[in-house]
């Protein structure tokens, strides 16, 4: 059967089978309009290989004879050339008898002879072909260490001889004259023992290059194996002739630079043994990278090096006045150690804590006493550190060892008496690595450190020199043996009257500076930063304070760009547009005296928090239920409380079928966030007793202190930061433990201006003067 004319696609590299899908890329302008043709007319194309693929110039002579009857199923055209893709269903072969180029035409034209497939002789044969041909590809897939599952199912599994066939040669075979010959073959049998013929001489061949790679293997083995024998022969002459010993110049330099350390004889000796050992090496062997690296580290420590302290104290305290507003506690300690460092030449070990919610200033005024004293400063963050290496370092044998953080920073310090900071000892974690917590017993213990031994360095490094001072948020997260080591310094939180202090002289400054203003071009008055502080900032430092200030700068820069204006004062106005509404109350207690309403005092980690506590009776049968995300620690208070009013009721003019036949609801605002602790028992009792009497609490007063069940007070923890949050939130009055009296020294003095101190032994002074109490109670 002829065909005639049909478009003819030349493909260079490429010969395609019947019922096999194939996708290429056209460039050349005949086969791009010929393919073009084919898939707006639909119709087929004859695709034959070229025997020279290099010729761009199609000559039909230069075309096989034996090719494919093809549909265009798809063209998509390249996104960087102008070259096109297509997809072709090839469907029979066929053989060209005449190739030309018609007369007006862009493309060939070809005279075809369709060929037809003569099957196997009956099915067995058919069966069998397939199966040889199915235990071939597995072998060549052996002999290619290719996993047969990656080879497509149709190859194992196909539906008939001819497509086998057809899908294994175009899987196999990338050579143009193995496919033709393939191609040409129309007897299914005899083209199916010529396809497995092929196989397995492709398998001898991939066999012989393994075998010429083995080979080549042993004799780069055994050249590999000659080379370490003549080095080892040639290290034993060294040590045989002790006249050479020390001959490598490298050696010879790290031993001067050891000796000019002056380091004590043991460690001396110690390093020139690694420098003896590095000169018996070949230099690219991988020992002698880890000796020289570890040399190399050593020589970075600062032995011996030191600065000179600035003992001028008046300096000393105008710098440290300069950087920081207030934190006199904490100026006023580190003046005393510039005074020590003046008037004793072994002051010793100072490891000081430094302990306060976030954004006090407990890492920046470190920085402002190095400065001070005249010392390099240099910072350690301990949040998240898990990993005992860390602090110690890896032993120098192991892949990739590097010192610890200690000696690293000593490095960076280039001192041997730095001040240096351990920030946020508080978030030290642990896991199988180890604690590194312990790793730093030593480093903080002044009995210790004078001979702290990094596991890289493996020598006695003095660390007795080192200032260290450490920062946290919370002294209870600190471990016990690490509490025990250093000098606890607590930064209360700021004041209203701090914070705008600390705006006007440091932050405005500070964030002018860093947008490109100054004071001409941006304006904030003190009633606009007493706006910003009472309604959008809720915090005992000023971080947040800060961030506000450095978005009303970037708000200021794109309203003079956008308005060309020279300068802006801020109101109170700008500042509702520019940062949002309000995001807190300025006062947080009640206006009014409520029933069963009474405010508590809660220490957190980033300071006081005013805590109310609420108490609703309801008909019911005696039970007590308890709401707001309660530690057990707190709800047992708050049964301890309720007993202790049950057991006194007559006493209040309670009637105990009230027990009876009523429920109390005890319930702490904010639901979400938990609490837990024992000093909220005197507020619980107070709301309890004020709802079952129906008599008003105080909302200028506000309570803290644990409760026993006979009624007394005891004292409680963080007093300072409790009283803060009574003084932010216009407490007039605040109820604590007698036994606290004591701790009244640490608050703050702005504080103690404004709120009246009352302390208490029993639950009875409590409610004399939280509740608006009538004639019926007998306290």
């Amino acid at each position: 059967m002829k065909y005639n004319p049909i478009i003819t696609v030349p493909i260079r590299g490429i010969v395609l089978f019947p019922n096999v899908d194939s996708t290429f890329e056209a460039g050349r302008k005949e086969s791009i309009a010929a393919l073009n043709r084919a898939f707006e007319t639909d119709s087929y194309v004859f695709c034959v290989a070229q025997k020279r693929v290099n010729d761009d110039y199609i000559n039909p002579d230069d075309l096989h004879d034996y090719g494919v009857i093809a549909k265009v199923k798809l063209i998509r055209k390249t996104s960087d050339s102008p070259n096109i893709v297509a997809t072709v269903s090839p469907v029979l072969r066929a053989m060209r008898t005449e190739t030309y180029y018609p007369e007006k035409g862009k493309y060939l034209l070809s005279s075809v002879e369709m060929l037809e497939d003569i099957p196997a002789a009956d099915e067995r044969e058919e069966k069998a072909l397939m199966n040889s041909i199915s235990g071939v590809i597995t072998e060549c897939a052996d002999a290619c260490d290719l996993d047969p599952k990656n080879i497509p199912a149709e190859v194992f599994f196909p539906e008939s001889l001819d497509k086998q066939l057809y899908n294994v040669a175009t899987l196999i075979f990338h050579d143009v004259e193995t496919k033709q010959k393939i191609l040409q073959i129309n007897k299914s049998s005899d083209r199916a023992k010529f396809l497995i013929y092929s196989i397995k001489d492709l398998i001898r061949t991939i066999e012989t290059e393994k075998e010429i790679d083995f080979e080549v293997q042993e004799a780069l083995d055994r050249n590999q194996e000659e080379y370490f024998l003549r080095e080892k022969l040639n290290t034993l002459k060294r040590r045989l002739n002790p006249d050479d010993e020390d001959s490598s110049d490298e050696a010879k330099e790290y031993k001067e630079k050891i000796i000019a350390l002056g380091l004590n004889e043991e460690c001396t000796e110690e390093l020139l043994k690694e420098c003896h050992r590095l000169s018996m090496m070949q230099s690219s062997s991988p020992d002698a990278n880890v000796i020289r690296n570890y040399l190399d580290e050593v020589l970075k420590v600062p032995w011996n090096k030191y600065t000179t302290d600035n003992d001028d104290l008046k300096k000393a305290s105008e710098i440290l006045e300069k950087d920081h507003y207030g934190l006199e506690k904490i100026k006023q300690r580190f003046l005393e150690m510039v005074a020590v460092n003046k008037y004793t030449e072994s002051p010793g070990a100072q490891i000081i804590c430094l302990v306060g919610p976030p954004g006090v200033g407990k890492t920046s005024v470190v920085r402002s006493v190095a400065d001070a004293m005249g010392k390099k400063y240099v910072r350690m963050s301990l949040g998240g550190v898990h990993d005992e290496a860390e602090i110690r370092g890896h032993r120098k044998t192991y892949i990739g060892a590097m010192p610890g953080r200690i000696i690293a920073a000593l490095e960076r310090a280039q001192s041997m008496n730095p001040i240096m900071l351990l920030d946020e000892i508080d978030k030290l974690a642990n896991d199988g690595r180890g604690d590194p917590s312990s790793a730093l017993l030593e480093v903080l213990d002044p009995a210790q450190n004078n001979s702290f031994r990094d596991n890289y360095i493996s020598l006695p490094v003095d660390l007795s020199k080192v200032t260290f001072i450490t920062t946290a948020n919370d002294s209870a997260r600190i471990p016990e043996p690490l509490f025990d080591r250093m000098e606890i310094i607590e930064l209360p939180g700021y004041t209203f009257e701090e914070k705008l202090q600390i705006a006007q002289q440091h932050l405005i400054k500070k964030q002018r500076k860093a947008h490109g203003l100054n004071a001409a071009k941006m304006k904030i008055p003190e009633e606009t930063l007493k706006f910003i502080i009472n309604f959008y900032t809720k915090e005992a430092g000023v971080r947040r304070l800060e961030q506000l200030i450095a978005a009303l700068c970037r708000k200021t820069l794109i309203y003079l760009d956008e308005s060309g204006r020279k300068s802006v004062t801020i109101g109170i106005d700008k500042v509702k547009n520019w940062l949002g509404p309000e995001k807190f109350r300025d006062d947080a207690a009640s206006a009014d005296d409520l029933v069963g309403v009474v405010n508590g005092l809660a220490w957190t980690s980033v300071g006081g928090e005013m805590l109310q506590v609420e108490a609703l009776t309801m008909p019911g049968s005696g039970k007590i239920e308890l709401t707001g995300n309660l530690g057990d620690v707190m709800k047992e208070s708050a049964k301890a409380a309720y007993s202790f009013i049950r057991a006194n009721s007559s006493s209040y003019g309670i009637n105990d079928d009230d027990f009876k036949n009523k429920d109390i609801h005890i319930h702490v605002p904010q639901g979400a966030v938990p609490k837990d602790g024992p000093s909220a028992g005197v507020t619980i009792s107070t709301a309890i007793l004020s709802a079952l009497t129906h008599r008003t609490f105080r909302h200028d007063v506000a309570m803290t202190g644990e409760i026993s069940l006979t009624g007394r007070v005891m004292p409680i923890g963080g007093l300072r930061e409790k009283s803060m949050a009574a003084y932010k939130n216009g407490i007039k009055k605040v109820i604590i433990p007698k036994e606290n009296v004591s701790d009244l020294y640490e608050v703050h003095k702005t504080v103690k201006e404004h709120v009246e101190f009352v302390p208490v032994t029993t639950l009875n002074e409590v409610f004399s003067i939280g509740l608006n109490l009538g004639g019926d109670c007998e306290i």
